[in-house]
């Protein structure tokens, strides 16, 4: 009898797996949500002067909200789509304005606090799959549960963000979930193509390997700085951004390093050619013309040290010749930090994260900030040129079923806008997020 019940028992393990991986395999379509409510205080600070793009010296509080649904459905082979409504509302401190490395990254330069909504993403994949090495694909935000071979090339065309497909980082990615500085988000100095709320048109492939990935993208940029019209100059107004990516273990731990570059084409201004054109009140808005680029690079990884903690390490640069025309005025940057997950403390869903953060701009970009120029971010009127320094520590609280996460959070910022007359500040956040 002992048999048959053994080979029963076994038969009916691998139906319920084989019915396991049909149910991975064919989820058709999946439905997101989530909503993210930062709310953020400074107390008063000191500065002998004040400009238009300056944080205020008063003490302020401000709350920002973002509302997201995501959709996608399996259309054919291989293919996908996602469609993504949005709506957010608030401000950020001082109308978002007075420091590169704003400490909100759920804010937007869109001039107005009363709520919109948008299309945020609206995008199809293609996946041209090979090889017999198979991976499973959890059901998440904007992926389908399936099968899926590790080696691949996927297509992807339409209205997307880049932070969607490139420089993701394992602890310092999502202003959502974990570090809230702009500067934490992405590679500081990669003004990656966007519109006001930080997305954009365009196509990237993706070259898929067990270890590896390699990226290109071809992206719209917009005919102003910050700006929400698309530039339908092509020829003119592009940008290209390409990623490696490189995963590995090191002692059992997994690590991953991503090395990126891309070069940014449009009707920029240039800060040299503002300056020489009216030294006593330089604007950079004042000689677009096509033929401009930036160009720059990035270097960010991160590595498990063991199943709780983990480090992270980012480095970039830009040429800094011409105007920021996306993200925010950083030139270069450095960022490192740590999280630790609360098992040690009974709390496994739990999590501490702190982060440094060393912002600069280029010769350029600070004596246009001297002499009085203004960008789309900051500007004071003068400028006492010194690094930009930013800490943040937050700690993240499971505070109901993995749906509901509540995280306090603390920035310290010196030289806020590189300017050491002003400052220091302080903020002081609450983060709620909802997401199921």
């Amino acid at each position: 009898m002992k048999k048959p019940l053994l080979f029963i028992l076994a038969l009916s393990a691998l139906t319920k797996f084989a019915l396991a991986q049909d149910t991975i395999k064919n989820q058709r379509t999946n439905v997101h949500f989530q909503q993210t409510i930062i709310t953020q205080y400074k107390p008063a600070f000191s500065a002998p002067y004040t400009g238009t793009n300056s944080l205020l010296t008063g003490q302020e509080t401000q709350t920002s909200l973002t509302t997201t649904l995501f959709g996608g459905a399996r259309l054919w082979k291989g293919a996908e789509a996602y469609f993504n409504p949005e709506m957010s509302g608030g401000s950020g401190l001082s109308k978002t304005l007075g420091v590169a490395g704003f400490p909100n990254g759920e804010t937007f330069r869109v001039g107005g606090a009363e709520p919109k909504i948008y299309i945020a993403r609206l995008y199809l994949s293609q996946y041209f799959e090979w090889g017999t090495e198979k991976e499973a694909i959890e059901d998440d935000v904007n992926q389908l549960a399936g099968l899926r071979s590790k080696r691949y090339l996927k297509v992807t065309v339409g209205k997307f963000g880049m932070a969607d497909f490139f420089d993701g980082n394992e602890f310092s990615h999502d202003a959502r979930s974990q570090f809230m500085n702009w500067s934490l988000m992405d590679n500081a100095a990669w003004d990656y193509p966007a519109n006001t709320r930080g997305y954009v048109f365009g196509a990237v492939a993706d070259f898929a390997q067990p270890n590896w990935n390699l990226r290109f993208a071809f992206t719209m940029t917009t005919t102003s700085a910050n700006g929400a019209i698309w530039d339908q100059q092509l020829k003119h107004a592009n940008t290209q951004t390409i990623e490696y990516e490189k995963r590995y273990t090191l002692n059992g731990q997994k690590g991953t390093v991503r090395l990126l570059a891309f070069r940014n084409n449009g009707k920029m201004g240039n800060y040299r050619d503002a300056i020489a054109a009216n030294p006593a009140a330089p604007d950079v808005n004042t000689n677009l013309t096509y033929g401009k680029h930036k160009t720059g690079f990035g270097i960010n990884a991160d590595q498990y040290l063991s199943n709780d903690f983990g480090i992270f390490a980012k480095a970039s640069y830009n040429d800094g010749k011409t105007e920021t025309w996306a993200f925010t005025e950083i030139d270069r940057s450095l960022s490192l930090g740590a999280t630790l997950k609360g098992n040690s403390w009974n709390r496994k869903d739990d999590e501490v994260g702190l982060a440094f953060v060393g912002n600069g701009i280029s010769k350029d970009h600070r004596d246009y900030l001297a002499d009085g120029g203004y960008g789309f971010i900051i500007g004071d009127g003068q400028l006492d040129y010194s690094p930009e320094l930013i800490a943040e520590v937050y700690y993240k609280v499971n505070a109901y079923q993995h749906k509901l996460w509540l995280s306090p959070d603390y920035q310290f910022i010196a030289n806020p806008a590189y300017n050491k007359d002003r400052g220091p500040v302080n903020v002081f956040s609450l983060r709620a997020h909802v997401e199921f």
